[in-house]
């Protein structure tokens, strides 16, 4: 079986949860992190980039850069894990959705009802599956 080519936004240098979250995806060896929005600096995104083994090429300066490059790309991503602070949840979770990727987020979804409808709208319209941690 092939591993799950995923990505990630936030969790980079200095953030627990995105160690977390790397962790349990290597547990069963399905997973594979091969990009990268991992701080809200590009340089801060490649230097967590590098300790990760991320292509300098796939470690991206924003998530919504992020989303259109690798929904382009051949070998793109199959899914993003999302591990920023909970307001970036949503804007997060709604570009990765429209372009046509899978979403793993940790919790909360969203910070408000609104948001949390909103996506699942667009879960239902793509077809793409969200996870919520």
């Amino acid at each position: 079986m092939s591993k799950i080519k995923y990505g990630m936004v936030g969790g980079g240098q200095g953030a627990f949860i995105g160690a977390v979250h790397r962790i349990a995806a290597r547990m069963d060896d399905h997973f594979q992190l091969v990009a990268g929005a991992l701080s809200s600096t590009v340089e801060k995104s490649k230097a967590s980039g590098r300790e990760l083994g991320i292509s300098e090429d796939r470690a991206y300066g924003d998530f919504s850069e992020m989303a259109l490059a690798e929904a382009a790309r051949e070998d793109g991503i199959e899914a993003v894990a999302i591990v920023t602070p909970n307001h970036m949840h949503f804007p997060v979770a709604k570009a990765f959705l429209e372009a046509g990727i899978h979403v793993i987020c940790d919790k909360p979804m969203t910070t408000s009802l609104e948001d949390a409808e909103e996506l699942a709208e667009l879960v239902k319209k793509t077809g793409k599956v969200f996870v919520l941690t």
